[in-house]
């Protein structure tokens, strides 16, 4: 009886330890636009509930038991307490942000180590004229991934299909998905460990990689692609499945963060 009851214990301690609840950190530090009417941060935040948000992209994380954090600080032990998976989206330009938080070498050096131990860090880029490139690609070179400053898949007059991806590897990201959107996106050269997820039609350009480095994983996609307006169908066709790579993508950084 007690070994029943000692093996039910180990059991149920297995089952937490599976469901712990995740911590996602969304940085605002390095993305910290304000907007000029309202005099309020928005453009990829979790609490941006108009086109340019990540609000829906909140709720996947959350139906999922995820606790939510913004990151308004550069990333450090004091502010990175905790945290299972760190997304950075867009970087400021000084068109964006009249005196930009640009990633610095300090900032490089506490994500190597971090992810090294197994921290899950998602870089969301965008195309040419809308990203700042220098410093992005100084932290994403170090992971294996260097962002071309140009753009690839524009649309013209809602030709939705110009953006459209629909050869897919085998990979979580896209599992049971056929069809997703991908608009003015910037290619990927790839370096040391890091391999493609997925390449533009057109072109054979990556646009989506990966790579595992030491304990920890990197995902890049050179757009911030599931924002409001283009996650579900408000504006996409019902052809498009970014709602269900968005999906997956959760349960992809899920599964890779560990506790």
């Amino acid at each position: 009886m007690k070994r029943i009851f000692t093996l039910s214990l180990i059991l149920c301690a297995l089952a937490t330890a599976s469901f712990a609840q995740k911590n996602i950190g969304l940085d605002n530090w390095f993305n910290h636009e304000t907007n000029a009417k309202t005099g309020k941060i928005f453009h990829y935040t979790w609490d941006d509930q108009e086109n340019s948000g990540f609000s829906q992209l909140d709720d996947l994380f959350v139906k999922r038991g995820a606790k939510l954090n913004t990151i308004a600080t550069a990333p450090n032990s004091k502010s990175m307490k905790g945290i299972d998976v760190y997304i950075i989206v867009d970087p400021d330009t000084t068109k964006e942000n009249p005196n930009p938080n640009y990633i610095q070498a300090n900032d490089i050096k506490f994500l190597k180590k971090w992810v090294s131990k197994g921290g899950v860090l998602l870089l969301m880029g965008n195309d040419g004229p809308n990203c700042e490139f220098t410093h992005f690609n100084q932290l994403a070179s170090e992971f294996g991934f260097y962002m071309q400053h140009s753009t690839l898949n524009p649309v013209i007059n809602r030709d939705w299909d110009m953006a459209a991806e629909t050869k897919f590897t085998d990979h979580p990201l896209f599992a049971g998905v056929t069809k997703v959107y991908l608009k003015e996106v910037a290619p990927i050269v790839l370096s040391k460990d890091a391999k493609p997820v997925l390449k533009d039609e057109a072109t054979n350009s990556v646009i989506i990689a990966e790579a595992n480095y030491g304990k920890g994983y990197v995902l890049m996609v050179s757009d911030p692609w599931l924002y409001n307006e283009y996650i579900d169908h408000a504006y996409l066709p019902q052809s498009f499945e970014n709602l269900k790579a968005a999906n997956n993508l959760v349960d992809l950084l899920l599964k890779k963060a560990k506790k």
